[in-house]
């Protein structure tokens, strides 16, 4: 009996964790169904419903006067659910590419392309596919006319950018297709869909999250026949798009056009910015191109043009373009000696044509010599800052001339070099600043205050941004400290981020800045920048002739009026020759432009002889 009981007992807990087990099945199985194979979701809804994404339109942007830069315009894409088009009775695919103004064979690649889960990932057959995107008005009238006829087919309703003057392409940025690098990156946030559109450089990509808004949805009812009856449940269910913030821009579009007329048939760049908030009020960056150049169905072979071009205008070169900052390194050398305990304003070195010593043995043009460091900067001697970072090098105040190089370096970013400033666009480089460990690994450990002079001079391993140049100028007008520059005035109903609030500190003492300002207004009034002066406004200045592999690049840093500073400026031309040629004028020119609100009759020949002349390296073409 108990060999009996025993038996049953087992065959009962067999049964029971038999039911158990079923039960789990079934319920892992509905889960399957449910949530994982959410095709099967998809097509139930589909039947019966067809949600139409509503897209809001993206926020306008102005600039600092309030005119409006970028808007909205009406576009439409034609969508397709594959599933509805391939179980419809008859589709005339001859008619719809008449009517689309398409071929065949596109017709047929689009049809692939939809289908195929590597390029278009989260591919279902139920739900809305991009098939052509950005109809104009007529397109779109055409095929609402015939949309019955081409089942699965219909138009969903969006805005492309449209643009008030053809500038700022760099800064502003344009918006195009999402690619799978963008949906990988935002896929936490569940937002962005194949065929959706996204900020893909400049202000565009900086603030995409204030800008694209927020999408809503329409939710229509289907018959059993799959045609559409209307809104369900009267469009209780419907959610509103809203519309994107607003943003106004810290420039000023008339003085940015200006900027880029100067620099028509040029490489290089125009920044400006107000020392007293770091608000940037015009940022040139040339060769530029008309930004409705990239809108629209020709977007693919106008972007394919300007990418392909050798003189490369889809580079911002203002916050992207690395150069030797050349003489217009010598204030920031001037302030990190005094900062040091290297040199006082009345430490003078001798120049005999040159720096006698070092690689390269930098040499100088005619001036008066001995001279002191206001006059070093005023005249632009090289051998001065030569002896300057010798002394600093060598100098018993730190344990080694590697401790003294890691110092003056620490010293350079501290001034803004070498780092990002923290900008508001996209892809700011952080130039270079050498440091021992640098030294040595090129020189295994070899070298000395000679093998690295050239950095005395801004040449060598240093290489700045046009904009890390022009906050030099910003730090030396506000006497020692800078605002991060910034493209954004305001945020519709948002606060600025507080590092744009809150001043920095170069921790460069305040009364070193004043014999750094009278070298810069010496090289104006008697100087290397005699083409910067402008009657009634004190200018400071600093030229720069960066050596290259072509032709030499000018340089020119300012900020102005000298006492009540309200701009600081960098320019530079690419194989410009001498600052005093071709920066320095250029430069003159905005200054004046802005302070005065126009161009004196003056400076009229000047102006003309900037606005004409062309500036372009030859361009050389690889055998094939």
């Amino acid at each position: 009996m108990k060999h009996s009981g025993l038996d049953t007992r087992k065959r009962i807990v067999f049964i029971v964790a038999s039911f158990f087990v079923l039960i789990a099945i079934y319920i892992i199985k509905l889960l399957m169904l449910q949530v994982v194979e959410s095709k099967y979701k998809e097509g139930a809804d589909s039947n019966a419903f067809l949600k139409k994404t509503r897209y809001p339109p993206r926020g306008a942007i102005y600039d600092r006067n309030g005119k409006l830069l970028v808007y909205n315009q009406p576009s439409y894409d034609i969508m397709v659910i594959m599933k509805e088009m391939k179980e419809a009775a008859k589709f005339d695919t001859l008619e719809f590419c008449d009517m689309a103004g398409i071929d065949v064979d596109y017709f047929i690649k689009r049809i692939e392309d939809v289908q195929n889960r590597k390029s278009n990932p989260g591919y279902s057959a139920y739900t809305p596919q991009t098939f052509i995107t950005q109809l104009g008005t007529r397109e779109y009238g055409v095929f609402q006319q015939f949309a019955f006829k081409f089942p699965g087919f219909y138009i969903q309703s969006k805005t492309i950018r449209e643009y008030g003057y053809p500038n700022a392409a760099h800064l502003l940025g344009y918006v195009a297709e999402v690619d799978k690098q963008n949906l990988e990156e935002h896929k936490d946030e569940k937002y962005y869909v194949k065929g959706d559109y996204i900020g893909k450089t400049g202000i565009e990509k900086q603030y995409e999250a204030y800008l694209r808004g927020i999408k809503g949805v329409e939710i229509l009812l289907r018959d059993a026949y799959g045609r559409i009856k209307g809104a369900w449940e009267g469009g209780i269910h419907d959610q509103e798009p809203t519309q994107g913030k607003d943003l106004t821009l810290s420039i000023d579009i008339e003085l940015q056009a200006y900027g880029e007329q100067l620099m028509k048939n040029k490489l290089g760049s125009i920044i400006m910015l107000d020392p007293r908030t770091g608000e940037i009020l015009c940022l040139v960056s040339s060769p530029s191109y008309d930004p409705s150049k990239l809108v629209g169905r020709q977007f693919r072979d106008n972007y394919s043009e300007l990418a392909n071009s050798a003189y490369k205008p889809l580079i911002n070169r203002a916050v992207n373009g690395i150069f030797p900052p050349g003489s217009t390194f010598k204030p920031a050398q001037a302030l990190v000696f005094l900062a040091e305990g290297i040199i006082r304003p009345s430490t003078a070195y001798s120049c005999n044509h040159g720096f006698p010593l070092g690689n390269g043995h930098p040499r100088c043009h005619s001036h008066a010599s001995p001279l002191s460091l206001a006059a070093a900067i005023g005249t632009s001697c090289n051998s001065y800052f030569c002896w300057g970072l010798k002394a600093m090098l060598e100098s018993k105040r730190y344990e080694g001339i590697h401790d003294a190089m890691d110092q003056w370096g620490m010293r350079m970013k501290s001034l803004g070099f070498g780092q990002k400033l923290g900008v508001d666009l996209p892809g700011e480089k952080r130039g270079r600043i050498p440091g021992s460990s640098l030294y040595d690994k090129i020189y295994r450990e070899k070298w000395n205050p000679f093998t690295v002079i050239s950095i005395a001079i801004g040449q060598g391993e240093v290489e700045v941004t046009p904009l890390q140049i022009c906050n030099l100028a910003a730090i030396i007008a506000n006497r020692g400290s800078y605002y991060t520059p910034r493209i954004v005035k305001k945020i519709e109903d948002v606060p600025l981020e507080e590092k744009y609030i809150s001043p920095n500190n170069s921790g460069i003492p305040e009364d070193m800045f004043a014999v750094v300002t009278e070298g810069m207004r010496i090289a104006v009034t008697h100087g290397t920048c005699s083409k910067a002066r402008i009657p009634d406004i004190e200018i400071c200045g600093k030229t720069g002739t960066a050596q290259n592999a072509g032709k030499d690049h000018s340089l020119f840093m300012a900020f102005a009026p000298m006492d009540d500073p309200q701009v600081a400026l960098a320019v530079i031309v690419e194989n410009g020759g001498f600052g005093n040629e071709f920066a320095v004028p250029i430069g003159r020119l905005m200054i004046e432009r802005y302070l005065k609100g126009g161009i004196a009759d003056y400076s009229k020949q000047l102006e003309e002889k900037m606005m004409s002349a062309v500036i372009l390296p030859p361009v050389t073409t690889k055998k094939q």
